[in-house]
């Protein structure tokens, strides 16, 4: 006996398995074998791929519900979460409406992700990390437990965030009308990592393949290709091309 409550026009596929006091709302469509944990949320529409594991009391397609003084504002239901075959959620996991995960991702325990996101495949979004909304992650990437990823930023595939990283895209901090003209967070091209604890300032782009020291402030590009370290930081040699993407067994 599960004691799940499943709106009738929700659709479940073959071999499903539900913990108890799940909840699955109306018009959401999990497929085959997916297995939900004990006391999960599935919001309106969610679309779950078939295979994907959703851990203990976690929230998938929950609709944003910004404060009054929020600079989001959401006048409409958005549309409904997706979420790829194969994929694993984690135990207290929250991912909101409009954000498609594809297959083979892992959201791991306690992680959150925000409305409007574009998450690759293979990807892994650590413990505790946060992901804001529009963002964009690629295939392969990895980021590390207790990373920040804020709104608007775009991190490209086959990239390494390592933990408690911190990204922002607001020099002004909230203040003046002005900070909506350059809002934006940083860009992570293909293949770039960034060390532990560093921190990359709003509109910043890491080039393809450049390493990011830990504890690194990038207040400026770094170019393709180049290990910088320091506060602010700066170029301190290439980066070997051994170590690029491509050139992995």
């Amino acid at each position: 006996m599960t004691e799940a409550t499943i709106h009738p026009t929700a659709r479940l596929g073959e071999r499903c398995s539900l913990g108890h006091h799940v909840v699955i709302e109306a018009g959401a469509q999990l497929g085959q074998g997916v297995v939900v944990g004990h006391n999960v949320v599935i919001h309106a529409g969610a679309l779950i791929g078939d295979g994907v594991t959703i851990g203990d009391n976690a929230v998938l397609g929950k609709q944003p519900q910004p404060a009054p003084t929020s600079t989001i504002q959401i006048t409409e239901a958005l549309p409904p979460l997706r979420v790829g075959p194969g994929c694993r959620i984690g135990t207290g996991a929250v991912v909101y409406a409009n954000c498609t995960i594809g297959r083979e991702s892992m959201i791991a325990d306690q992680a959150f992700v925000r409305e409007n996101c574009t998450i690759g495949e293979f990807v892994i979004v650590g413990r505790g990390v946060t992901v804001e909304n529009q963002t964009s992650i690629g295939d392969y990437t990895k980021i590390q437990s207790g990373a920040y990823i804020t709104a608007y930023t775009t991190i490209e595939d086959h990239v390494f965030i390592a933990p408690c990283v911190v990204t922002s895209n607001d020099n002004y901090m909230g203040r003046t009308q002005e900070r909506f003209r350059y809002r934006k967070g940083p860009t992570v091209r293909h293949g770039a990592r960034i060390g532990a604890n560093a921190v990359l300032l709003p509109g910043v782009t890491v080039g393809r393949e450049a390493f990011v020291a830990a504890a690194a402030v990038v207040t400026r590009d770094v170019p393709d290709g180049k290990l910088v370290m320091g506060i602010p930081a700066r170029v301190v040699r290439d980066v070997p091309a051994n170590e690029f993407v491509e050139n992995q067994g």
